[in-house]
């Protein structure tokens, strides 16, 4: 493959792919709230929530995004239900709604804050409205998530769950032309500790960390990255995303979906305010 005719594509999901888990919880009685359930990361956690036999709400301001995961649930014939949530993170009233209506569902009792967006710019270049945009999805929602999601945890018979974050190895240290995002990733882990810390132990919070990840958000940032720093599509793969890494692949949507299952299953009882840290070597060594 030359540099002229660089292409990379998000993997195709099976359910191979698929960590299922035997789990008491895992029912259909039980719900999981997944946000940017229309693509990606968030796509593939609530299918595999799905696949556990949970009842998974997607939210996500794609509607068509969403149509497309439920006919791929379809297709896959996940055994739980999935349902899909239109909604806008940047609108508290919605949010809110959206939060209790997946409750009459079940009992709500996870929640996976996965919706994320990015942009490339040195910080002073940066619009501030995009900034500002970037920490209402990717911060403030999640707190306000949160916020009406936990007193519906408490409210089951036994008030045990788990509200989870999406971070990233930008979570853990930066890199340039990404001030926004990697803020906020900084910030998530202040938010589940503070859930941690406040859950008694019933209530668990936790982080997924990882590298870059074969969605469309990343492949979107591959040309802008080149642009900004003056150097080929290819080299922004293999220099820039993978040249840290020790594991020269990208994770695929899919095996971050599993950390997340695991996450919110009985085998992780002891996973709170703590971060799964799946980063193919990136943050731990360097040369």
């Amino acid at each position: 493959m030359s540099t002229d005719d660089f292409e990379i594509d998000e993997p195709e999901l099976t359910t191979d792919d698929l960590l299922v888990l035997e789990d008491p919880r895992f029912t259909a009685d039980t719900v999981a709230i997944v946000t940017g359930a229309a693509s990606g990361i968030g796509e593939a956690t609530a299918l595999a929530l799905a696949a556990n036999g949970l009842t998974t709400v997607g939210l996500d301001i794609d509607e068509e995004g969403l149509d497309a995961t439920a006919d791929l649930a379809d297709d896959l014939g996940v055994p739980g239900e999935f349902v899909p949530a239109p909604t806008d993170l940047t609108d508290d009233e919605a949010v809110e709604r959206a939060v209790d209506e997946a409750a009459e569902h079940g009992d709500l009792r996870y929640v996976a804050n996965i919706a994320g967006l990015q942009h490339i710019a040195a910080i002073e270049n940066f619009p501030m409205e995009r900034y500002d945009f970037m920490q209402s999805v990717m911060v403030r929602a999640p707190f306000l998530l949160a916020k009406h999601a936990i007193p519906h945890i408490e409210a089951t018979d036994d008030g045990v769950g788990a509200i989870a974050n999406m971070s990233s190895v930008h979570g853990h240290y930066a890199t340039q032309d990404k001030a926004a995002y990697i803020t906020a990733k900084h910030a998530l882990h202040g938010m589940m500790r503070s859930i941690a810390a406040e859950g008694e132990g019933s209530l668990r919070g936790f982080s997924v960390s990882v590298g870059y990840v074969l969605t469309p958000l990343m492949v979107n940032q591959i040309e802008d990255t080149a642009a900004e720093r003056g150097i080929d599509e290819r080299r922004v793969v293999e220099d820039v995303m993978l040249g840290q890494a020790r594991t020269k692949e990208m994770m695929t949507p899919a095996e971050v979906a599993n950390l997340f299952v695991f996450g919110f299953s009985r085998h992780a009882k002891h996973l709170n305010g703590g971060d799964l840290l799946f980063d193919g070597g990136y943050t731990h060594t360097y040369e």
